[in-house]
């Protein structure tokens, strides 16, 4: 669909209503009109269906096993208990049984099928969570460093991201009115949006918050970024990076991954405004044309920082001041127990690809009606932190960690801790390859040659995706896979372990056998020649065996590593 065709169904959707009412009652076909699906996008909602049983039903003369996943957008990752045992418990009613955990901390639900579709968003409304902006051409949402508690400074700035989501979020009262009151559509003029127009944005926008050193949020992938800084033990505003984000197509130089920019520093009190009115920017300016050009990142290419800087600073009256120093010393998480600054402990545990199932679902619904979780969290790493543990129940949820297997941050390895994946086959639309399915057999291959090397404790970050728009962010993993067509998937090497440098693409179109061949050549000259504390991709670019990445158009021009 052009950007055009989408930028007149959003005209025409009445912001955001289209003719979903009716469609949800069409008893004919599991699926959509094509039109409302770009609609319902902005409700959090995919129409998906089985591409595993796609061949069989069209043999068959059936129409697509269509289904829905649903995404609940979880504003700096917090979740309450009330609100995960609905979460649960809708699970196993309406969606397929298992929970899973996105790489922007947001909650989803698959295979809902639609006449379950009110039934779940009833579900999640009725303990004040939403799906509004979880997708669609909006401010997305906004993630949070994962352990807000270990200081006062996390905990302002958790605060600060769900005040910047709430601010950020629609105004239009379609959802409530589709999903959960249940009243006709009517053909009147509907509510303006203040900030978004009749069209909303070219495409979606993602925001982040940081606090060094840890870089969970991956923020320099973000289009628009916010790093902490404390001075004194308080918060005293933050860094502000732009035009971050990684999509791009195989086989169009035009599209490619962009780090994002620091641009200055704001206090706290500045943080709404700035948000806004970069926003607004992206709304006057982005490409409204061509979807593949119509990120952020490239209106902040096309036309250059210091225009962009004028722009902001001209129309917010909010003037940067010189960034302030920072220093980040990784993008992942830290497993097992952590102290908060009020006495309670936080433990995080690790979701291999953020995929609960049955069985560890009811563990975690045993430790909250036991009261021993005050708040449970997603990381930006599809894991989970439950927080708010009293001392003398550690060794108690321990044991009901163990018992029901979630204690798979104490066996695994630092590659599978460090390991992501996105969805992919069978049900997202733009996979190419398996990546969930396939990430636990690779770590294993991988594993298998680091031991062989004698590196297999080293941390290293890997990351696949079942195609180039990287929900995984692979493009900033020491070793990430693209999907290119079943089995087959670009290999790119060399980004740093902070998420602060981009990697480079080492094979292309290449078989398992291809991969793992390649890789076993990186182990062995890692093992041989890292420095003292190297990281593997730092050993990697300084070594020349892949050629460091100056710019994100560089990130997929193939490096020869036998010249």
């Amino acid at each position: 669909m052009s950007g055009t065709d989408v930028e007149k169904i959003k005209r025409d959707s009445r912001h955001l209503r289209g003719t979903v009412a009716d469609g949800l009652q069409d008893p004919v076909t599991g699926a959509l009109a094509d039109s409302d699906t770009v609609v319902t996008k902005f409700h959090g909602i995919y129409q998906q269906d089985d591409r595993d049983v796609r061949n069989a039903r069209r043999e068959a003369r059936l129409e697509p096993a269509y289904q829905f996943m649903i995404r609940v957008r979880v504003p700096g990752g917090v979740i309450q208990p009330d609100q995960w045992l609905a979460l649960d418990e809708l699970a196993s009613r309406v969606a397929n049984g298992t929970i899973r955990l996105t790489t922007r901390q947001a909650v989803q639900f698959h295979g809902v099928a639609k006449e379950n579709l009110k039934t779940l968003i009833r579900g999640i409304d009725a303990v004040l969570m939403d799906s509004l902006a979880a997708c669609g051409d909006v401010n997305r949402n906004v993630m949070c460093h994962v352990q807000p508690e270990a200081s006062q400074i996390h905990a302002e700035a958790l605060q600060w991201s769900q005040r910047l989501s709430a601010h950020l979020t629609p105004k239009t009262g379609a959802w409530r009115e589709i999903w959960i009151d249940g009243e006709k559509v009517t053909d009147g003029e509907p509510e303006a949006e203040p900030l978004y127009g009749e069209t909303y944005l070219p495409r979606k926008f993602k925001i982040g918050v940081a606090i060094p050193p840890v870089n969970d949020v991956d923020i320099f992938s973000q289009d628009l970024g916010f790093i902490a800084m404390e001075e004194g033990g308080r918060l005293v505003g933050f860094n502000v990076t732009v035009g971050g984000g990684l999509g791009c197509s195989h086989g169009e130089p035009k599209t490619f991954p962009r780090l994002g920019d620091v641009i200055g520093f704001v206090p706290p009190e500045q943080l709404l405004k700035v948000a806004e009115t970069v926003v607004a920017i992206q709304r006057d300016f982005g490409d409204r044309e061509d979807r593949k050009h119509a990120r952020f990142k490239y209106t902040v290419e096309d036309r250059g920082l210091d225009w962009l800087v004028r722009e902001l600073e001209g129309r917010s009256r909010v003037f940067l001041e010189p960034a302030r120093p920072f220093d980040f010393t990784g993008n992942g998480d830290r497993y097992g127990w952590t102290e908060a600054v009020d006495g309670t402990w936080q433990m995080n545990l690790f979701i291999q690809s953020g995929r609960l199932f049955p069985t560890q679902l009811q563990g975690l619904r045993a430790l909250i009606d036991e009261h021993m979780v005050s708040d449970v969290r997603v990381t930006p790493n599809q894991n989970l932190v439950l927080a708010g543990v009293d001392a003398a129940n550690r060794a108690r949820m321990e044991e009901a960690i163990a018992t029901y297997g979630l204690d798979a941050h104490d066996k695994a390895s630092p590659l599978r801790l460090n390991a992501l994946a996105c969805v992919a086959l069978p049900t997202c639309g733009m996979a190419m390859a398996e990546a969930e399915r396939y990430l636990p057999d690779l770590i294993r291959r991988i594993e298998e040659m680091a031991a062989r090397h004698g590196v297999e404790e080293q941390p290293v970050t890997v990351r696949i995706s079942g195609c180039p728009n990287g929900c995984s962010r692979p493009y900033l993993a020491e070793i990430g896979l693209v999907g290119r067509a079943p089995g087959r998937y670009n290999l790119y090497l060399g980004a740093a372990f902070d998420g602060a440098r981009l990697n480079r693409l080492a094979l292309d179109n290449a078989s398992e056998a291809e991969i793992l061949e390649h890789l076993d050549a990186a182990f062995a000259g890692f093992a041989a020649g890292r420095e003292p504390g190297e990281h593997f991709g730092d050993f990697l670019v300084r070594s020349g065996f892949i050629a460091p990445a100056h710019h994100g158009r560089d990130v997929n021009i193939l490096h020869d590593h036998r010249t």
